[in-house]
């Protein structure tokens, strides 16, 4: 697996151990649940071409250095706006996970821009963390006890992935499909939002999503959003999904104050 030195905006994160982890020991969606007076990129982990063939380096480089990073801009400065408009409003300087869970808390001419910019930077690290290369083509598919999850919620991952795909490539305009936890009983469901909304605002707790905007695939698969879909699923990484399902139950010991 290659590793451009371009992959390394701010936050350098390298394969070692487990599929997720950095220098520091943590993945690259913790950032989120983190404090910062300006949020870096999440460093990818894996090379703008490693996805291929499914995913091009072209896409890539569009998708992460321009989408992603426009969100994290417009983000920061929104962000920072609000910070100065009101110094005493502590919960501005609450991390981005957790404003997104409260977005009633935002004052009212700041709360598209939050939510918009926000939600662009969140959502887009948790996408990239479900993925990784898979250079040999192989079948992937989940495994113990979230296999289990499935199968007693789907009925089996086969219809769950076809119940997942149906909702990925009939859903209209620009957005997300996601797979997620209710915090409160456990149990998985698959959700669609609409432009860069969150399930985390509804108090879901994501695992895996798929972003079906054009700039997702339009490069390589143009119109054929159906092919961009099936390719997703081979570079779908079920252990990094895994992983980011114990995050969630972990949530609170990743919080660091980095202000």
């Amino acid at each position: 697996m290659s590793l451009s030195s371009s992959n390394f905006p701010t936050i350098c994160i390298i394969l070692v151990g487990c599929h997720l982890s950095g220098l520091n020991g943590e993945s690259p969606f913790t950032t989120i649940a983190s404090k910062a007076e300006l949020y870096s990129l999440p460093a990818l982990t894996f090379g703008y071409a490693d996805l291929e063939p499914f995913f091009d380096e072209a896409t890539l480089h569009a998708h992460y250095d321009g989408h992603h990073e426009t969100y994290r801009k417009k983000m920061n400065s929104a962000l920072s706006e609000w910070r100065e408009s009101d110094p005493l409003d502590s919960f501005s300087t609450e991390p981005i996970l957790e404003i997104l869970k409260n977005l009633n808390k935002v004052p009212e001419n700041f709360r598209n821009a939050i939510k918009n910019s926000g939600g662009g930077f969140v959502n887009h690290a948790l996408y990239w963390a479900c993925m990784s290369p898979n250079p040999t083509r192989e079948i992937r598919q989940p495994t113990g006890a979230l296999l289990q999850d499935i199968e007693n919620e789907f009925g089996s991952f086969v219809k769950f992935s076809l119940k997942f795909t149906d909702r990925a490539v009939s859903l209209f305009g620009s957005g997300y499909v996601w797979l997620s936890r209710n915090p409160s009983s456990g149990a998985l469901i698959i959700t669609t939002t609409v432009n860069q909304d969150s399930p985390i605002s509804d108090g879901l707790h994501p695992i895996l999503v798929i972003d079906v905007w054009e700039h997702s695939y339009y490069l390589k698969h143009q119109f054929r959003r159906h092919v961009y879909v099936a390719d997703w699923w081979k570079v779908v990484d079920w252990e990094n999904v895994e992983e980011l399902d114990k995050w969630w139950r972990e949530v609170g010991s990743y919080a660091r104050d980095e202000l």
